[in-house]
This record gives C-alpha cells, sequence and structure tokens, in this order.
C-alpha cells in the first residue's frame, strides 16, 4: 500500500477548499438549509459542471471523471469539513454505483452521464429505515429488512397491462435528499411471500412540479435532527417503475450482492466526511479557547483543557488514518473485480475496513463535537452558533449509519472471530450477544455458573480472546 497521495489527489482537495471556503460558510449552510431542494442549487452546478464532482468515480465512458474511491473520499472529506449540503452523498456515493452495476447497458448509458454532469440527482429508498442493513454495514445479509414478503416494506408487481412495466405500493422513511432527487431507487419486493426476492426499480420523481413525477408518488420532507442532511418519506400508491436491470426469476441474492458491493465504499466515504467534520469541529475549538480568556489568561493554557483536545485530536488521526485504508481497501476490491460482491478475500478486507473505520470516525466525530459544545462554554449551546451544527450532525451520522457496536460487530463476524454460538442478535438471528447485549442465552453462564472470564464458555471450550 503507497501511503502517500498522488499530485492529482492533493489538487482535488486544495481546489474543493478553497472553493468551498469562499461559498460555505456557517450562515451560507443555514441559509440553504432552509430552500425547498435543501442546498444551494448554483454551487452544487459548479461543483458538479467545474470540478466534475458527482462523477468523480463514474466511468470515462459514461461521462464521469474516472476516478475512484479514494478520490471521492477526499472530496466528501472536504464536504464534510463544512456540512455541506448537496446531493453528493444520496447521488454519487449510494444511486450511482447501484445503476452502474445492477442496471443494462441501456440504462447506464441513459442515466450515468446526466448523473456525472449534474444534470440528474437521485436517492436510495430502502424500506424500514434499514439503509445499514441492506448495504452490509450492519445485520445479516438476508433481506429481511426489505419486508420479506409479509406486510411492510414496499411490494412490486407486474403491471397489468402484459408489457414489461411494473407497479409499487408501499411507503419508506428517512430517505436522504428523497424530496428533492430527480430519479428514485427504490429497493422492493416482488413475488410474494413464497418466491419473495428483491429488486430494484427506477421512479421518475420530477423536480418542484417543473416535471410531473409518477403517478401515485407522495414525498414528504421531514424535519430532521440534522438539516444539512435533509430526508423525506415516499409513498408509493401503485406508482409504475422500471426494472433496474434483469428480473431473472431467482431469488432476488443479484440486487442484495449489489448493495453490499456498494457497502465498504459508502462506508469509507462515509468515515471521510465524518472525519473532516470532526477535524472542522476540533480546529474551530482550538481557536476559541486560544482567544477566549479567563482569569487573566486564555482558556486554552489550562491543562485540564489541553488534555482534552489532545485527547479529541489523537481520536480525529485515527479515525483519519482508517478511512483512508478503507477507502485504498475498496479500491482494491474494485480493482480486482467486485471482489465484495464475490466474497473473495479482497472484498472481505475491504468490507471489514470500512466498518470499522466508519465505526471509529463516528466515534471521534462524536467526541469532537462534544467537546467544542463543552468548550465553547455557554454560547456552544445557542442555536445561533455554529457548534450545535456539528454536534446535530455527529448524532444524526450515528442514528443513519450506526450505531458503532453494531458496525464492529457486523466486521467481527466477517473476520470470523465469534462462532455461530456467540453471534448477537442484531441481524435477526439468535444467539448470545458477541458485543455485550443481553440475549437469554445461557452459554455465557453454563451448567458449572462459569462466566467465560476464564477463556471459556462453560460449553463450547476455548474461545478466542479478541478486542473488536
Amino acid at each position: 500500500m503507497d501511503a502517500a497521495f498522488t499530485e492529482e489527489q492533493d489538487e482535488i482537495r486544495r481546489t474543493l477548499r478553497t472553493l468551498l471556503r469562499e461559498r460555505c460558510g456557517p450562515d451560507e449552510v443555514k441559509a440553504a438549509v432552509h430552500t425547498a431542494p435543501g442546498y444551494d442549487e448554483a454551487l452544487w452546478r459548479r461543483l458538479a459542471r467545474t470540478l466534475g464532482l458527482p462523477g468523480l468515480a463514474l466511468p470515462t465512458a459514461y461521462g464521469g471523471v474516472g476516478c475512484g474511491v479514494t478520490e471521492l473520499a477526499l472530496a466528501c472529506e472536504e464536504t464534510g469539513r463544512v456540512l455541506l449540503p448537496s446531493p453528493l452523498l444520496a447521488t454519487a456515493v449510494f444511486a450511482a454505483p447501484l445503476v452502474a452495476a445492477v442496471g443494462t447497458e441501456a440504462q447506464r448509458a441513459e442515466l450515468l452521464p446526466r448523473i456525472a454532469e449534474g444534470a440528474l440527482t437521485a436517492a436510495l429508498a430502502v424500506p424500514g429505515r434499514a439503509l445499514p442493513e441492506a448495504l452490509g454495514l450492519v445485520g445479516a445479509r438476508d433481506s429481511a429488512w426489505a419486508g420479506g414478503g409479509r406486510a411492510g416494506g414496499v411490494q412490486a408487481r407486474p403491471d397489468g397491462d402484459g408489457g414489461a412495466g411494473w407497479r409499487l405500493y408501499g411507503q419508506v422513511e428517512q430517505v436522504l435528499g428523497g424530496h428533492s432527487a430527480e430519479l428514485l431507487l427504490v429497493a422492493a419486493r416482488a413475488g410474494g411471500y413464497t418466491r419473495g426476492r428483491t429488486l430494484l426499480f427506477l421512479v421518475p420523481a420530477g423536480v418542484d412540479g417543473v416535471t410531473a413525477g409518477a403517478d401515485g408518488l407522495v414525498r414528504t420532507r421531514l424535519t430532521a435532527l440534522d438539516a444539512t442532511r435533509p430526508q423525506a418519506r415516499i409513498e408509493l400508491r401503485n406508482v409504475p417503475a422500471e426494472l433496474l436491470g434483469v428480473d431473472d426469476g431467482g431469488s432476488g441474492d443479484g440486487v442484495a450482492e449489489a448493495l453490499a458491493a456498494v457497502g465498504p465504499a459508502a462506508a469509507a466515504v462515509l468515515a471521510a466526511e465524518a472525519v473532516g467534520a470532526a477535524d472542522a469541529a476540533l480546529a474551530r475549538t482550538v481557536d476559541y479557547v486560544r482567544a477566549r480568556e479567563q482569569f487573566g489568561r486564555p482558556i486554552g493554557s489550562f491543562q485540564a483543557v489541553k488534555h482534552r483536545l489532545a485527547d479529541v485530536y489523537v481520536a480525529v488521526q485515527a479515525a483519519r488514518s482508517a478511512a483512508y485504508y478503507a477507502a485504498w481497501a475498496a479500491a482494491q476490491g474494485g480493482a480486482e473485480g467486485a471482489g465484495a460482491a464475490q466474497g473473495g478475500a479482497e472484498g472481505t478486507e475491504a468490507a471489514v475496513a470500512g466498518g470499522l473505520a466508519l465505526a471509529q470516525a463516528l466515534e471521534a466525530q462524536r467526541m469532537a463535537a462534544a467537546e467544542a459544545v463543552q468548550l465553547h462554554g455557554g454560547i456552544g449551546f445557542t442555536w445561533e452558533h455554529e457548534a450545535h451544527l456539528y454536534f446535530k450532525r455527529a448524532a444524526s451520522d450515528e442514528l443513519l449509519f450506526g450505531p458503532v457496536h453494531r458496525l464492529r460487530a457486523r466486521a467481527a463476524e466477517r473476520e470470523g472471530l465469534f462462532g455461530a454460538a456467540d453471534r448477537a442478535p442484531y441481524g435477526g438471528h439468535g444467539g448470545r450477544a458477541g458485543n455485550g447485549g443481553q440475549s437469554g442465552h445461557r452459554g455465557h453462564d453454563g451448567p458449572d455458573r462459569r462466566d467465560g472470564r476464564d477463556g471459556r464458555d462453560g460449553r463450547d471450550g476455548p474461545r478466542k480472546a479478541v478486542t473488536v
């Protein structure tokens, strides 16, 4: 692994940081989130057309820049630094890779160039608030998040006119950027209970009444904890939809595999974005404690304050290293032929690195935001100050993409650190709580009342002593 960035990667970071510093201060962010789309459309067009940001990781054959996950992670680290409200995450990190992986050649040729030039924004709608499960970051990859053919989720059925069309019915909560996206990628279950399978569908959504969306589609912008990440409720009432890719009539494992293949790259990008936010919160706090005086001296000169900020600095730097490694591993997995989707060694390494990097970055972001509020004193608790923006981002990210202990538990399971009986029930399966939870199983407190502190669980013999 070459840890040095190329000249091109440094230039991407430097150019984007300069532009965002000029156009995306705290006041501009607060103004942008109160607009109808929830972001500055003029700035988004400039980022798309001048810097090619939404097409950064797309192939040049489809109008993209032809870079990879590492460059996209570096870009998102800079957007996270200023808490940029934009459709970048929903469009370039979640939707575009799925179109590229699952779509037919005709669908890729139609959609990807428009995404790359910023003319089309997209959002991924996963039922049940289960985006981390769908991407394989937490839980078992068994498609239970999609409704399982039972009540709930989104149901799909072939159109009654005998054509190749489909109809969708259901509701999806907390769709990132769903209120303003021009195209929705909806994960739905088809085939009923006995032959249920998960498929992805394309639903044209329209834009603010300028172009009409699909009949029966209702989108409602929600009041989100983090206003810089707009979310929406998507209601589908017999909505016509186009299947993404082809339906082979199988179990739908292809879609589940494609979603899981997107997971490592998405985790690396999210980790880099969280690192950028944490680093900015730390920098703002350091500037404040240098200027704020108490008892005739800057509060940053007190040893207790120095220790707290030093702890945050160490956490941020560790998270940054983990995020960069996860981006490199994801890029290597993609270069080796979608190793994550094939379950190969490269895919496993990328998936584990991505999950652990995201967990560490979320922790560092939460720690930096909390210390920013505390060390800014009374002003840090006011809505008028920018410290609360970073605090809300930290809390929201863990709710949307975590929690941290489940990310680590899933990574441990991928590495085979625990036996089948040791796995926590986070994926809907029984077993003992491997992450400290209580599952009601007697394995940790067997017939001889041993609790496993001696390296045994009283039933299954010796176990590995690991730190996750």
